[in-house]
């Protein structure tokens, strides 16, 4: 498997111009941080993700993991790995200062995501499941809880899990059984079995803290009654040390498709005394809110794996074309055989893997701006405005950067010829990690469902209009740029003019049918996510040329991106208009089968 190098100077571009990071300093949060730091920071993370974590992929990939006894065995390197890792304290970048955070933003933390999933996934999910569970904690825990359990879940000394998904809960999560019994002392005792824990059990920490929903006695039906508990591995003191062991057990973990080096774990509570013991996340029976409190960063997070992925991907079938020599390009002289690179098919395929990438890097990291500024904008109204893109763009991010993945994924394969089919060249992992994210924190189906029923309404559709207005503004400052960018404008305009017309039906009809709304979900979601992506690359593309006509010194990487935009609006971007007659079929054939016609 080729080595990992970070694309440094695809993510300085971006952090200089696109999503600025001295525009965020200037937030009060942020003063204390400016570019040349954070630029130091990515390149010290870089080299250990270089040097340290991306050897270890492969090795999960072949070894994956076992349980012996009551602990689960990881692969060969993984548990070192993840030692250099919290150790140096890069958990903590992101986080509070107040629980020894760095204080850094969100989008620095979201390009460390990106870099450890292009490292190694499965091991990264480690520390990104951690991420999720002291987000909930930060939100709606007691101080008491804060004190307790955050200091060495940002330090990287204990790491968390979530454990919402049960046999007969999946999506549905509202069917979930697990008990929860209050005890005299203000605790409850934990019964019940949870699947799908990722990293429900290792050797790496100490301890583990579990976040566990469960439902009390007399809690509602579905999803009104389920509450949030922690329910650490290890009881844990006032004074912080480490006391019994908890009633919370492996049982298996699971033979997967792809990540196989994350021990996906079964885990039994209560299955030797009366309940785990497990504290109370603020109120009962709103677990589910607390839950949906850190959902946004969890599915931005699936996003950046999927975009971790396909530059993954793409560095490894670049390095392949670069050194396999196959048959005679057009124009070579015959004698040696070209390098595939030099094959107009070739180079049409590494585009298409570069333009998409270069797309979703866009789309997650102006997410992530706009979660920093939605958390520390100067006043109400802006903070307002950026929830509210965050919010529309969050189910478009997730499922394109994931679906996107798969493809750019597959075409690695392709790259690699026949030898793309043999495991031992490393492209069939990327794509065989990948699928699992267009699946996990909420199917990119119910991410469809969420756009169409949720976003697309909200403020009576205005926020999906503030975001047309956004992109028509682009529109307009194309339409006096130079000749260079007149195909970017030309498609764009089109782009958007489809995305007016599938959305003005499904506020129309969906309104009147949610089931029309629902079944064209999909396809709407597809349309709005590409016409999104075609837009970031119009912005970056006019930064570009203004970096090459003024001869910046980033002024060779501008222009790449120049190349790639174009690439993106002629080749990538008139999918859209495809799209647009599945969204208006609405309902139809989907419902003139019945079940046993199928």
């Amino acid at each position: 498997m080729s080595d990992y190098t970070p694309p440094l100077k695809d993510i300085k571009f971006l952090l200089d111009h696109i999503t600025p990071i001295e525009e965020l300093a200037k937030l009060e949060a942020y003063q204390a941080i400016d570019a040349e730091s954070v630029e130091g920071v990515i390149e010290e993370f870089g080299r250990l993700m270089s040097d340290v974590w991306a050897p270890t992929n492969a090795v999960g990939d072949a070894e994956g993991s076992h349980v012996e006894g009551d602990e689960v065995i990881t692969a060969t390197g993984f548990k070192e790995a993840y030692a250099a890792y919290a150790e140096a304290g890069w958990g903590a970048v992101p986080f509070d200062e107040a629980y020894g955070g760095g204080g850094f933003p969100w989008l620095v933390g979201i390009v460390l995501q990106e870099l450890l999933n292009s490292a190694n996934m499965a091991l990264a999910m480690a520390p990104l499941l951690t991420q999720g569970a002291i987000d909930a904690i930060l939100h709606h825990g007691s101080e008491e809880q804060k004190e307790k359990y955050l200091l060495k879940m940002v330090s990287g000394e204990w790491t968390g899990s979530m454990n919402l998904t049960e046999p007969d809960a999946g999506s549905d999560v509202g069917a979930l059984r697990t008990k929860a019994v209050k005890q005299d002392d203000g605790s409850y005792k934990i019964t019940g079995q949870k699947i799908f824990i990722t990293f429900g059990e290792h050797s790496f920490t100490p301890n583990i803290v579990h976040l566990v929903l469960a439902r009390t006695p007399d809690a509602p039906a579905g999803t009104k009654g389920i509450s949030c508990f922690i329910v650490p591995k290890f009881l844990v003191g006032d004074d912080g040390s480490l006391g019994e062991r908890n009633d919370v057990h492996i049982v298996s973990v699971e033979h997967k498709m792809g990540i196989k080096g994350s021990p996906t774990c079964v885990l039994a509570y209560g299955d030797n005394s009366d309940g785990a013991t497990g504290y109370l996340i603020g109120e009962e029976n709103a677990g589910m809110r607390y839950m949906f409190t850190m959902m946004n960063n969890a599915r931005l997070g699936v996003g950046v794996e999927g975009l971790g992925l396909a530059q993954r991907a793409y560095e490894h079938a670049l390095a392949y074309t670069r050194e396999r020599k196959q048959g005679f390009a057009p124009g070579a002289a015959r004698g040696e055989k070209s390098f595939i690179i030099e094959h107009p098919d070739v180079r049409r395929q590494l585009l298409t893997m570069k333009a998409y990438t270069e797309s979703m890097r866009l789309l997650a990291y102006k997410v992530a701006e706009q979660i920093d500024v939605a958390r520390h904008g100067a006043d109400e109204h802006v903070r307002t405005a950026a929830q509210e893109m965050v919010d529309l763009l969050i189910p478009l991010t997730k499922s394109y950067c994931t679906d996107v993945a798969e493809t750019v994924t597959s075409i690695g394969i392709s790259l690699h010829g026949g030898m793309g089919f043999i495991e031992e060249t490393g492209a069939a992992q990327f794509y065989r990690d990948c699928k699992i994210t267009q699946i996990y924190e909420g199917t990119n189906g119910i991410q469809a469902m969420d756009l169409v029923g949720r976003k697309l309404p909200m403020r009576a559709g205005g926020v999906h209009q503030d975001q047309i207005s956004r992109m028509k503004a682009t529109v307009e400052e194309l339409a006096g740029a130079s000749d260079e960018l007149a195909v970017i404008h030309h498609e764009l305009v089109a782009a958007v003019e489809s995305l007016e017309e599938a959305a003005n039906w499904l506020l129309a009809e969906g309104l009147a049918d949610p089931v029309q709304a629902l079944s064209a979900a999909s396809p709407f979601q597809r349309l709005y996510a590409t016409t999104v992506a075609g837009w970031l690359m119009a912005v970056q593309a006019l930064v570009a040329k203004r970096q090459v006509d003024a001869g910046a010194a980033d002024a060779d990487v501008a222009a790449v991106k120049l190349v790639t935009a174009r690439f993106f609006a002629e080749h990538l971007l008139p999918q859209v208009h495809g799209l647009v007659a599945p969204v208006k079929a609405g309902k139809g054939d989907l419902f003139a089968l019945t079940a046993d016609q199928f």
